[in-house]
């Protein structure tokens, strides 16, 4: 009993030193999170463009996130993890200036569009830096043995941001106008920013580093994985609103809601499987689980059964990130870390990116409920590829993975 009362004290002690610093990737994804059901409405409704412009709008963030991951990687290295989330809080800060400024200019249609893809170009830049920064700060605050607790908690600040993010958004809108989205992400970014001075930083780690190229090598297996997963979360972010819409249910975002606490729940009770069956495996089953969620929502006769199915895709969803990412950081010497962190994120970044405007494609032939056959049909395809990189790994252990 002593004993198991010290590995909890213990593991007490590093959660509390962990979340300080992943509460930036929180601020951040609430800057991400506030726009992001009104946005597609405002750009569909209020612009007047269509479903694909919609949906590449909101896409064009992930994009920038995906140009900007090499340098994230290499000023986390570099300069330490502290000055790249400060930069990237900046980046988030000041995407909110552009979002003021697209809603204040929306008489002028292609004027207003205009700003918000480059409000949307520096919040990816923002979500980047201060995405890997958070990370690779929590593990030099407690260690790489902690590297999926790490990274567990800094997703449970991600979709617990969005999913606080989305219903405030919307309720925002309509109480107090689009404008105070802008307000409310200038005042979140100017935030994270002031709190993260204090905060003492860790120090650079040295040694071999290896180039981009071989570490985006080492990493593509699981990075493919990963974009395949991503789909069902990119398609239910980018089109839930709509789909809702086009059905005449009420209460979108509250799928978003939903998706987010099972997202929590999941990481909060079963992030510690990672560590006792290994990545690949705990990948296999997250990823069987989204698909039958994505499937549901395919199917959804009524909002009832809309809602179970992201609320089984968000529980899915939940452990793919730290599943592959710890077996993918696992590939890389110390001094690389922050570049193979990087580089497996590019994967999330290129799927959300092009899941809005390919899945707009799909919504606009064949209706909006595709978009999550599509995405189920992603996600079967991740299992099949996550079971061959286990199979190689237990025939190879601790080989790197390759295609």
């Amino acid at each position: 009993m002593p004993a198991e009362s010290a590995a909890s004290r213990s593991d007490l002690a590093t959660t509390l030193k962990i979340i300080p610093v992943v509460f930036f990737t929180f601020l951040c994804y609430l800057t991400i999170g506030v726009p992001l059901a009104v946005l597609p409405g405002f750009v569909h409704t209020d612009l007047g463009f269509g479903s694909v412009l919609a949906g590449a709008a909101i896409s064009v963030q992930y994009f920038a996130t995906l140009a900007s991951r090499p340098l994230a990687g290499r000023t986390a290295d570099t300069l330490g993890p502290k000055k790249t989330v400060t930069i990237g809080l900046i980046g988030c800060g000041a995407s909110g200036v552009l979002l003021l400024i697209a809603v204040l200019c929306k008489d002028w249609p292609a004027l207003s569009l205009t700003i918000l893809v480059a409000s949307r170009l520096i919040l990816g830049f923002g979500e980047s830096l201060t995405g890997t920064g958070a990370i690779l700060w929590g593990i030099g605050r407690v260690g790489t043995s902690h590297n999926a607790k790490v990274i567990s908690w800094n997703g449970i600040a991600t979709y617990g941001a969005l999913a606080i993010g989305a219903p405030l958004g919307v309720a925002l809108s309509h109480g107090l106008g689009d404008l105070s989205l802008g307000i409310l992400v200038i005042g979140l970014g100017a935030l994270g920013y002031y709190l993260a001075r204090p905060v003492a930083p860790v120090p650079i780690v040295h040694g071999e580093r290896m180039s981009y190229a071989s570490v985006f090598t080492r990493v593509l297996p699981h990075g493919i994985g990963l974009a395949l997963g991503s789909a069902g979360f990119g398609s239910i972010a980018t089109f839930i609103t709509l789909f809702y819409a086009a059905r005449h249910w009420p209460n979108a975002a509250l799928s978003l809601t939903v998706f987010g606490t099972m997202f929590v729940g999941a990481r909060l009770l079963f992030a510690s499987t990672i560590k006792t069956y290994g990545g690949f495996r705990v990948a296999i089953v997250s990823f069987s689980f989204e698909c039958a969620g994505l499937l549901m929502l395919w199917l959804a006769p009524v909002p009832h059964v809309a809602l179970a199915g992201a609320a089984l895709t968000g529980f899915g969803f939940a452990l793919v990130f730290p599943a592959l990412g710890v077996e993918a950081v696992g590939l890389v010497p110390p001094a690389s870390r922050g570049a193979a962190l990087s580089a497996y994120s590019v994967f999330l970044d290129l799927s959300l990116g092009i899941t809005g405007p390919l899945a707009g494609y799909v919504a606009g032939e064949f209706g909006y409920g595709s978009v999550f056959l599509f995405a189920a049909v992603a996600a079967a395809a991740a299992v099949v590829l996550s079971t061959s990189l286990y199979l190689r790994n237990t025939r190879v252990p601790n080989a790197p993975a390759a295609l």
